[in-house]
C-alpha cells in the first residue's frame, strides 16, 4: 500500500473511536465527500489496514465470567502448526499467540466458571498431543483496552 496521509490518519483516529459513525459525519469533520471517505476507507480495507468491521460484545453478559491467559509449553516449538489448529476447534480461545519466552503459545479464553475452566484445561487443552505443560493466569478485571493511536 502507498503511505497512510494525514486525511487516513484522520479517518482511522475518528473511526476507531467509534466504528458506528456515518460516513457523513466523517466527511463532515474531515471537510472532504462522503464519497471521498467510502473511498478510502475501501482503500484501507484492501490494503489490510483495517481488518475488521464488528462489534464487541461482553462475555460476561453470556454467562462467561472468566477470563484467563494460559501459558502452553509444547514438546518442540516446530509442534505448533499441528496443536493450533486443535485450539482453534475451543471456541472459548479467543486469541492464540506464538511466542518468545518461557511458553510457546499464549491463549486468552473465557469459562463459565471454575468447572467449565478445568475442564478447558484438563479434557481438551491439556489432552491436545504435542501440549507438554500449561500455566493459567486469571483476569480480575481488564483495566485497559483500546486501539493502537494512529500518529
Amino acid at each position: 500500500m502507498e503511505k497512510i496521509d494525514e486525511l487516513d490518519r484522520k479517518i482511522l483516529n475518528i473511526i476507531t473511536h467509534n466504528a458506528r459513525i456515518p460516513f457523513k459525519d466523517v466527511a463532515e469533520e474531515c471537510g472532504v465527500s462522503r464519497a471521498a471517505i467510502h473511498q478510502r476507507v475501501q482503500r484501507l480495507i484492501d490494503a489490510g489496514v483495517i481488518t475488521g468491521s464488528g462489534y464487541d460484545v461482553n462475555p460476561k453478559t453470556l454467562g462467561y465470567n472468566i477470563c484467563t491467559y494460559i501459558g502452553i509449553t509444547l514438546d518442540s516449538g516446530s509442534l505448533y502448526k499441528v496443536v493450533v489448529p486443535k485450539l482453534e476447534l475451543i471456541p472459548e480461545i479467543i486469541e492464540c499467540h506464538f511466542t518468545l519466552g518461557p511458553y510457546n503459545l499464549l491463549v486468552k479464553l473465557y469459562a463459565k466458571d471454575d468447572k467449565h475452566l478445568m475442564d478447558l484445561l484438563n479434557r481438551q487443552i491439556q489432552e491436545i498431543p504435542g501440549v507438554k505443560s500449561t500455566d493459567t493466569f486469571m483476569s480480575l478485571e481488564e483495566s485497559i483496552k483500546r486501539e493502537l493511536p494512529v500518529d
